[in-house]
């Protein structure tokens, strides 16, 4: 195969890759806020295994992290989620690829697709029973998980686990807690407490006069 050839089908996987990886951010933010925290008609069991049962269990305290062994089953979604999830995040992908003629559009599409999902699942699973594996040492799973941990707090806010770009994107973003809160604490989970307001500017000025003047605050 000509180096041109390859280049070529290399850039549409790429381009398949890149652009499913962008549309499933967008893709789990809705499952995550419409289906999973919410029940559609009588399709109720996302909500019941992840609003109710999950979060009932997991909150955004030191119960984040698995407190009793028979709980560890409730982190990972069904097995049978997995090949569904996948199948609709690579389909933008794969209609992009069919229509514009270039099936290796659709092969970069699946293989972002399976990767977004074991990603999103190993990743919660770190976050939720941490082992001091080297991934929770590095520093995006750090502020991942500060950022997963204000969902377990506030469940309207930070839908995403792997790719916050819908949650900025979509007005869902919290990066601190508005109020202080018993978070849990470990090495891989960051200071989430709101930051300490700043007096009034008559009050600081008059702070710095007297420091000035006393050498006293």
């Amino acid at each position: 195969m000509p180096l041109s050839r390859v280049v070529s089908l290399l850039q549409f996987i790429a381009f398949g890759f890149i652009g499913t990886v962008i549309v499933t951010s967008f893709i789990e933010w809705a499952v995550h806020r419409f289906v999973m925290h919410r029940p559609v008609g009588k399709f109720d069991y996302p909500f019941k295994a992840h609003a109710v049962v999950h979060h009932g269990i997991f909150r955004g305290d030191e119960s984040y992290h698995l407190q009793n062994e028979k709980d560890k089953e409730t982190i990972p979604m069904a097995w049978w989620n997995g090949p569904l999830l996948i199948a609709i995040c690579a389909t933008p992908g794969s209609l992009v690829a069919w229509f514009l003629g270039h099936g290796s559009i659709a092969i970069g599409a699946w293989v972002a697709a399976g990767a977004y999902y074991a990603t999103y699942e190993y990743l919660h699973w770190c976050m939720q029973l941490p082992r001091k594996r080297g991934l929770e040492r590095s520093g995006v799973f750090f502020r991942l998980n500060g950022h997963h941990i204000l969902h377990h707090r506030y469940m309207h806010k930070n839908f995403n686990v792997v790719f916050p770009l819908a949650d900025l994107c979509l007005g869902t973003l919290l990066l601190r807690s508005k109020i202080a809160f018993p978070q849990p604490v470990h090495p891989a989970v960051p200071d989430l407490q709101p930051l300490e307001e700043k007096p009034a500017l008559p009050v600081r000025v008059w702070r710095f006069v007297s420091l000035c003047l006393t050498g006293v605050k």
